[in-house]
């Protein structure tokens, strides 16, 4: 089944052609950086305004390097959310009408998911069930996933994600955007012990995660220090870093630990960060558990991780019908 998948959850524009759910035959992905640089952080409507200008030059784009026409598609699977409405929006219209016009099945998949499925386009994929870690820039939690299509959300963000921190403390660190491979840039310079950090535990014990602390911990301390030398902004870079990472990893190993899952998958925009991978590799490795990552370009939002989570849902019956909406709150568990 040859499988077109759209992207416009948030920033970037993307589009990818994969056969049989698994081998990518073109995958593009126009990047908005540029776009929202100034302000350190997305703008909704200039994202929006950016998918629609580019949306039908990257479809086009990806069928080219697929060596594939729209009448060759079995299938069109987009993201329906979460994230950005506005965004959503213009995949969701995008895909609606190719569908429409050449008669192609149609397939909404949750972001989330798509993140997860990420994994599935390595050479090794993992095995059922396991315990997926989605860390991006809108979104931090821990799914089990039980069997395919199969999850259960075991935590959570209750704040921030840590995506957002990361950006949010590279602005106050003038580190400019995105706020991600910029601290890991500066981090490698500092000490990560230099600062202590809170780390958030939940009162009533819930596996979930908390960034706002830490990131209001490190706004104080920019504040109180006045101008900050390139030396201790290496230094507050490399202690925000660490804390972040001790968070997530401590979570996962936990929930691991409870549920008697020895197989993990880290996904999403901030699993391309160096020490996350490192930790966590490290974690698991000593309790002799199996650890798959994405390489980073299918860490970050792309297409060929919806046309994957899409094909699977194709291959099962699933369609969705041409009144379907981007949901921006959309649940996957």
């Amino acid at each position: 089944m040859i499988v077109l998948g759209i992207e416009t959850s948030c920033d970037e524009t993307a589009a990818a052609v994969l056969d049989g759910g698994r081998k990518v035959l073109g995958s593009v992905v126009a990047s908005q950086d540029d776009v929202h640089a100034p302000y350190g952080g997305v703008v909704p409507e200039l994202a929006s305004r950016r998918h629609l200008e580019v949306i039908v030059p990257v479809i086009r784009q990806a069928l080219a390097e697929a060596g594939m026409t729209l009448r060759d598609l079995d299938g069109i699977a987009v993201t329906q959310g979460p994230g950005l409405v506005g965004s959503l929006l213009v995949g969701v219209q995008a895909a609606k009408a190719l569908a429409w016009v050449h008669g192609a099945p149609l397939c909404g998949v949750n972001h989330l998911e798509g993140h997860i499925y990420a994994a599935f386009l390595e050479g090794n994929p993992p095995d059922y069930p396991f315990l997926a870690l989605v860390v991006s820039g809108g979104h931090t939690a821990l799914y089990l996933a039980r069997e395919p299509r199969g999850y259960a959300r075991i935590g959570r963000t209750r704040d921030d994600a840590a995506g957002e921190a990361f950006d949010k403390v590279a602005k106050l660190l003038g580190l400019g955007y995105p706020g991600g491979p910029a601290i890991e840039r500066i981090a490698r310079e500092g000490n990560p012990a230099a600062l202590r950090l809170p780390t958030a535990q939940m009162t009533d014990g819930a596996p979930d995660f908390s960034f706002s602390g830490i990131k209001t911990a490190v706004s104080l301390h920019v504040r109180r220090a006045g101008a900050l030398s390139p030396a201790h902004v290496a230094d507050v870079a490399a202690s925000f870093q660490a804390t972040v990472v001790k968070m997530l990893v401590r979570k996962t190993v936990r929930a691991g630990l409870s549920l008697g899952v020895r197989r993990v998958v880290l996904t999403g925009g901030v699993a391309a960060n160096t020490a996350l991978r490192e930790a966590l590799a490290g974690e698991c490795g000593e309790r002799g558990w199996e650890l798959f990552v994405p390489s980073r370009r299918l860490c970050t939002d792309n297409a060929a991780m919806i046309a994957a989570a899409g094909h699977d849902r194709l291959e099962a019956g699933e369609r969705a019908p041409l009144t379907l909406n981007a949901v921006p709150d959309l649940a996957l568990a």
